[in-house]
């Protein structure tokens, strides 16, 4: 066993997991009289900038200037590491949702988060089911001007880019929001998918510009997928490019 995964098993981890405790609680408990606005982001972020310190990423973000703080989006990102929701948390201009799986509502303190947060979910248990979730989510992000976060390839990567479904597509011509397509570099070099080891590295964000669904249909929600995957693909081969030559 290496002196990595000592330190990561009985100093990291624990640590890692004492912060999301407390800072989830501390939102939960305040979240009775301050339900969302600054407060909440306030200690969402904090708690992301902790667990990304705690872990050992450097993190660099691209472009933010191109999101609107006063907009609204749906935001497609690749996934590549656990550490991915807090640095969305932590690099992100602008107050999102989450699109989560049903299931995580009832995870301790992570299930806790979502539903006090008033997070968006997604019930997978059949096609029916989840058409129902996906408009539901659609009306509100058009009604009550949301943001919404969701990450494409369904599952974390194991540093390839994997193909995308039109979840995000779906949402964004479904509720008349510009898409976002956010490449994330170096999360998987902190924390690997399927590994328990934390290493220090860089982090990148890369911010693409928003895609207008103007006269988009259903029908096209393929075409926006596939644009999505392209600049995400594009942007990450920039980066990997861009640390090659430095």
């Amino acid at each position: 066993m290496t002196i990595g995964k000592l330190r990561s098993w009985f100093f990291t981890i624990p640590l890692e997991w004492a912060v999301t405790a407390v800072m989830i609680t501390i939102a939960v408990v305040t979240s009775v009289v301050a339900p969302a606005g600054r407060w909440q982001r306030f200690l969402y972020r904090l708690w992301a900038r902790m667990v990304l310190g705690i872990a050992g990423a450097r993190v660099r973000v691209h472009h933010a200037e191109r999101l609107d703080p006063n907009a609204n989006y749906v935001v497609a990102a690749n996934h590549l590491s656990l550490l991915d929701t807090p640095l969305m948390l932590w690099s992100l201009p602008l107050e999102f949702k989450f699109l989560a799986k049903r299931e995580l509502l009832k995870t301790p303190f992570i299930g806790w988060y979502l539903k006090r947060g008033g997070h968006l979910t997604v019930d997978r248990k059949s096609l029916r089911s989840s058409l129902e979730s996906m408009n539901e989510s659609a009306r509100l992000i058009r009604e009550r001007k949301l943001s919404v976060l969701i990450f494409p390839e369904g599952t974390r990567g194991l540093g390839e880019l994997q193909p995308f479904k039109d979840g995000a597509a779906y949402l964004a011509i479904q509720s008349g929001v510009a898409a976002v397509p956010v490449a994330i570099h170096g999360t998987e070099d902190v924390l690997a998918a399927k590994h328990s080891e934390f290493r220090s590295a860089d982090v990148d964000v890369m911010i693409g510009e928003p895609i207008p669904v103007d006269g988009m249909t259903l029908k096209d929600r393929g075409r926006l997928t596939a644009d999505l995957h392209a600049r995400v693909s594009q942007m990450l081969a920039g980066s990997k490019a861009r640390r090659a030559i430095q």
